[in-house]
């Protein structure tokens, strides 16, 4: 099988000649390295590409400039501007100000009319023509709630959700107008995997409560979407998921990632396995930086063993946390997985 295969087999909850072994792009490594090439020829990796911004608003009207280290947007509404500054250090950036802080910033956001913008798939083709079926190609997108979670900070989010819930929803609700519009062009365009993120704003800022009232009226209507184009949904969610196992499962995704173990989270392959019945792929459960990155590759090959033998040869994909900044020890180690995964396979 080549790899684009052997992933779409277990994504499809089937039994692949062996299980795939995936990071997630090429981490933190010089794309024209060695190592490198020698990562896309032995293992199976997911590349996940940009395909534009689903609540851009072509009728929004920006103003930007620099003060200082930061740099300050000025989004002008009918009712109002609204603010954003992103500050940058010689070694991070990081959001400061989000363009919403209270209900009445919330109005003011949705008091501009609303045009379109149009998904650009230039650099998804491009991958797919370059990659070939050595990797899978996905669009990265977003779920409604990454709208709300987005222009407001994770405590006014949270706040909001608290205080003005109807608000909340009504905001979701805009969103999800917009990202269906986009998703269904995407979809004709030729996207035929994608990857949602998302969900973790809900399951690990809001909690259960809110996954009935923010992910599930509207994921599972974006995923049956996609799926009556024939496309892939992939879902992202970090965290502990094990109490939402049932609920995620239940949008009607294809593969869930990334399902990280103890200690840096909960999840128990063989128990999640028994649990979701064959409805979903598992994807992940080795995290990059804390195990890949550190442990020596013995090591890594035993846990390796467990986590297959833990959660079968089919519906799994052994991978780590999708965070994009995995080191060489890392990929060396992924490479080792595929030798572990190849002598499991017999």
């Amino acid at each position: 099988m080549t790899s684009r295969e052997r992933l779409l087999t277990a994504i499809k909850r089937g039994k692949p000649d062996r299980v795939p072994v995936a990071p997630w792009g090429f981490g933190a490594l010089n794309p024209q390295s060695d190592l490198v090439k020698e990562l896309l020829a032995k293992t199976d990796p997911f590349i996940s590409v940009s395909i534009g911004n689903p609540f851009g608003n072509a009728n929004a009207e920006y103003e930007v400039r620099k003060e200082g280290n930061d740099t300050v947007t000025i989004l002008h509404t009918p009712h109002g501007d609204l603010v954003e500054r992103l500050r940058k250090s010689e070694v991070a950036s990081c959001r400061v100000e989000f363009l919403c802080k209270n209900a009445d910033d919330v109005h003011k956001y949705l008091s501009i009319p609303f045009k379109p913008v149009e998904p650009n798939l230039d650099r998804f083709h491009a991958w797919r023509a370059e990659v070939k079926d050595e990797a899978l190609v996905v669009a990265g997108t977003m779920n409604a709630v990454c709208l709300p979670a987005t222009i407001l900070s994770p405590e006014d989010f949270c706040l909001l959700w608290a205080d003005e819930p109807d608000l909340m929803i009504e905001l979701t609700k805009v969103a999800f107008e917009r990202l269906m519009i986009f998703t269904e062009k995407a979809c004709r365009l030729g996207v035929d995997v994608f990857r949602i993120i998302g969900g973790e704003y809900v399951t690990e800022q809001l909690g259960p409560a809110a996954v009935d009232k923010l992910l599930v009226p509207f994921d599972t209507e974006q995923i049956k979407l996609m799926h009556e184009y024939g496309v892939i949904a992939h879902y992202h969610n970090h965290g502990n998921m094990m109490p939402f196992l049932d609920a995620l499962a239940g949008l009607g995704i294809d593969s869930l990632d990334p399902l990280e173990g103890p200690p840096f989270g909960d999840v128990l392959l063989r128990e999640a396995k028994e649990r979701l019945r064959g409805r979903v792929c598992l994807v992940g459960n080795l995290d990059d930086m804390e195990v890949l990155g550190k442990l020596p590759e013995e090591e890594i090959r035993k846990l390796g063993r467990e986590r297959i033998e833990e959660a079968g040869p089919d519906g799994f994909i052994l991978g780590g946390t999708s965070s994009g900044t995995f080191t060489e020890q890392a990929a060396r180690n992924f490479i080792a997985l595929v030798e572990v995964a190849k002598e499991m396979a017999g």
